[in-house]
């Protein structure tokens, strides 16, 4: 299955967590080398919902807020890079929409 293209990537999730540079679980590292900054946070977004229009997703697990999905593959970068990555979306149970959780390097 296909993550929906009305799934919701939230603004805050780029640009106050993925981002930012954290003392701990920091992606604005990884993210960095593919050319994705706080400067331009609408290219990741976009890099994240054409790698959820190209990969099925597989689903996860589930538990009281609804079912995870996993969409693994290869984030095209800014600078025509491509990054491993893990990305988790959530099937919500209160409203039965899509949202985006959460992106992880894949360790090879």
């Amino acid at each position: 299955m296909k993550i929906p293209s009305d799934a919701i990537i939230p603004d805050d999730k780029l640009n106050r967590y993925l981002l930012v540079p954290r003392e701990q679980d920091d992606k604005s590292k990884f993210l960095a080398k593919a050319g994705f900054t706080a400067d331009n946070p609408e290219q990741l977004k976009l890099a994240i919902r054409q790698l959820a229009d190209q990969v099925e997703a597989i689903e996860d697990r589930n538990n009281q807020y609804g079912i995870f999905y996993r969409v693994e593959g290869q984030l095209t970068g800014v600078n025509n890079s491509n990054l491993s990555v893990i990305t988790i979306w959530l099937n919500r149970k209160v409203d039965d929409k899509f949202q985006f959780i959460t992106l992880k390097p894949k360790k090879e």
